[in-house]
């Protein structure tokens, strides 16, 4: 891990470490939950152990044997034998009836959730603080060809950890860079598999967007879960309804909003402008989380509470900011960067990167050629998309014939003719 990269870690992270709750009072969630996500688990699986229970409800040993006794001495449960020295057990009939009265109001199985106060806590202690410099910058985006102008408009952005506009035209990398933006971030978090509100569970972890990552920590809450920092991507499809909590039918627990799922990390509208969800309808529902890094969300009783709203949010367009939102808005986006059309200069290293990392052979002045053949197609700029667009089309070109694929003056001339359009046909349609 290079220094210039690495995280600050802030003193008060270690203090709030979650660490495995071995009494009920010390969980955070109230006695009944735990019982009825046992019982909800004994009538799914119709039997069990502790073993079982402890792995698929992520509670200690001492609060599952808290809760055995109970339900022993309530008649919940009949005990079947013994596995080794753990005991094997089911459900009495007692216990079927109260555990299907429950799983009409609920049927999430999975592991407890967490308190809403400790996902607080904790999500507010893992906030993100790095040092950065144009030359940790540059190793972070080393697979990129970036001016250092560009990087130096990045660098202050990146270390507030604030939101972030990327503008300027199509094909000059802006997603690109959005994406590479997690790798200043060299540290992991935690994440929980759910949260409570209000006796409402709220699952969160999502393997799809969080990525796991290996500790040590012997003493951690499995209740949590240790990962890479998060960063989700949504573009057209993004609409209201994604920005709130989600109603699950077949379990009757709520989905966390992909802002949540994102906390600790970057959170990428990319072609902002071009959403389900118009620029000024997200501006009615994020001015306040982009000023105070909270937001407030609904359960379906219309109760509200406060989550943290700790990410950085990186808009992407090729619209003029101005077109899209007002100036309050604009002035919540603490960076606005424009990714401009490259120059000459960049569009060659770019080529010849191109033809590096795929180990092609290429034939001496391809780069100044493509340059001449884009702009006698009608390019007006040249745009940061062209060498590899075009490789792609060459190597399609190549399979296609049965030839090895080679950028010639030849080759890149048909690849070009087949990825601009005609100018006389545009003109007529």
């Amino acid at each position: 891990m290079s220094p210039a990269t690495a995280n600050l870690v802030r003193p008060d992270v270690q203090s709030v470490r979650p660490i495995i709750p071995d009494r009920l009072e010390d969980l955070g969630i109230t006695r009944s939950l735990v019982s009825d996500l046992i019982l909800r688990c004994l009538w799914l699986h119709g039997s069990g152990t502790l073993a079982m229970l402890h792995e698929k409800l992520k509670l200690s040993f001492p609060v599952l044997e808290t809760m055995f006794h109970q339900f022993r001495q309530q008649h919940l449960l009949e005990v079947k034998g013994m596995l080794g020295n753990d005991y094997s057990f089911s459900l009495t009939d007692a216990g079927r009836t109260l555990a299907t009265a429950r799983n009409e109001v609920c049927q999430y199985v999975g592991p407890a959730p967490v308190s809403i106060q400790q996902y607080h806590q904790v999500v507010k202690a893992q906030t993100a603080h790095v040092r950065l410099s144009r030359e940790s910058l540059r190793q972070a985006f080393d697979d990129l060809v970036l001016p250092d102008n560009l990087l130096d408009a990045l660098g202050p952005s990146l270390i507030g950890h604030q939101s972030l506009f990327l503008y300027g035209g199509t094909g000059n990398g802006k997603t690109s860079i959005a994406e590479r933006i997690l790798r200043v971030y060299r540290d992991t978090v935690l994440v929980p598999y759910a949260v409570e509100v209000d006796g409402h569970i709220i699952t969160l972890f999502d393997p799809v967007v969080h990525r796991t990552a290996q500790h040590n920590e012997e003493l951690l809450d499995p209740r949590w879960v240790v990962c890479e920092r998060p960063c989700i991507t949504v573009g057209g499809e993004l609409s209201a309804a994604m920005l709130e909590l989600q109603l699950d039918d077949a379990t009757h627990c709520f989905i966390s909003p992909c802002q949540m799922k994102a906390n600790n990390g970057i959170l990428i509208i990319d072609d902002f402008g071009r959403q389900v969800l118009s620029p000024r309808e997200l501006l009615n529902r994020w001015i306040v989380p982009l000023d105070r890094r909270v937001d407030y969300l609904t359960l379906a009783s219309g109760m509200k509470f406060q989550v943290p709203f700790e990410l950085m949010v990186v808009f992407s367009t090729n619209l003029n900011p101005r077109d899209l939102a007002d100036e309050s808005f604009l002035r919540r986006i603490q960076t606005k960067v424009l990714v401009d059309n490259v120059t000459p200069e960049v569009f060659d290293q770019i080529f010849q990167r191109m033809v590096q990392i795929n180990q092609t052979p290429c034939e001496p002045g391809c780069a100044e050629f493509l340059r001449e053949r884009c702009a006698a197609a009608g390019a007006e700029f040249l745009h940061a998309c062209y060498p590899m667009d075009v490789y792609k089309l060459v190597r399609a070109i190549s399979e296609y014939e049965g030839r090895p694929v080679r950028m010639t003056r030849t080759n890149i001339d048909r690849a070009v003719g087949l990825y601009f359009a005609k100018v006389e046909m545009a003109k007529t349609i």
